[in-house]
């Protein structure tokens, strides 16, 4: 063999060691953004559990008026928030299909929501569940 077939080689072979280690790193990125996903997953379906856990004690407190369960309520929400949850201000707004599900229609101001029967949340962008409303618009 000449010194051109081998350089040729060695070009060969070093093209070949760069396009497997792009293929390596853009795996090691995929994996990375699955790894990612399935977090952000698992902490949405315990977010929605702790929902319903904040839903039951603001009806509680809503018969009781416990200064120490409003306390609870309220550290229970700021961690929430912490993690990237956000409340969908509903009540006194257009209604919007996006954000609410609409239970009921009443008297009212048309579409205009009048009553919230559910909180609505939103986690990193995404709707983790719509707030179920009251719509005005019954004459």
């Amino acid at each position: 063999m000449n010194l051109k077939v081998l350089q040729q080689q060695v070009g060969d072979l070093e093209g070949k060691l760069k396009r497997a280690m792009a293929d390596y790193q853009n795996l090691e990125r995929r994996v990375k953004d699955q790894q990612s996903g399935w977090v952000k997953f698992a902490n949405a379906v315990l977010i929605e559990k702790l929902l319903q856990i904040v839903d039951e004690l603001e009806q509680a407190h809503e018969h009781l008026k416990n200064p120490g369960l409003n306390l609870t309520i309220g550290k229970l929400k700021k961690i929430l928030e912490e993690e990237g949850v956000v409340k969908v201000e509903a009540e006194g707004r257009e209604f919007d299909h996006n954000l609410m599900e609409a239970v009921e229609t009443m008297a009212g101001e048309k579409n205009k929501v009048v009553k919230v029967v559910r909180a609505g949340y939103i986690l990193n962008g995404q709707m983790l569940r719509p707030a179920k409303v009251v719509v005005g618009g019954k004459a």
